[in-house]
């Protein structure tokens, strides 16, 4: 956690130009969906997309590249696997 209690990620000049209430939701979605396996990932990214819909939170493609961009700089090795593990099941569908 940086100085004003946001994780780092969400501190990164990358991501000045995104919303903070999009961050926010990403960093909600982050702690959720850490421990779950597989088999769980994809009902929750399914019940995120439809609560983001809910919330009105969109990101553009270019939004997303850069927030995925920006995670990977700062994932330990097992978070980089899971975040690649999600990014290929987006890919797919």
């Amino acid at each position: 956690m940086s100085n004003n209690n946001k994780p780092e990620w969400m501190n990164d000049p990358l991501v000045q130009n995104i919303a903070p209430e999009k961050l926010e939701f990403l960093q909600a979605m982050v702690f959720e969906g850490n421990k779950m396996s597989r088999d769980q990932m994809m009902p929750f990214l399914i019940s995120l997309a439809k609560r983001g819909r809910d919330k009105s939170v969109t990101f553009t493609d270019t939004e997303m590249d850069t927030v995925i961009t920006v995670l990977k700089k700062y994932s330990t090795p097992e978070e980089l696997d899971k975040i690649n593990k999600v990014m290929a099941l987006r890919r797919k569908h």
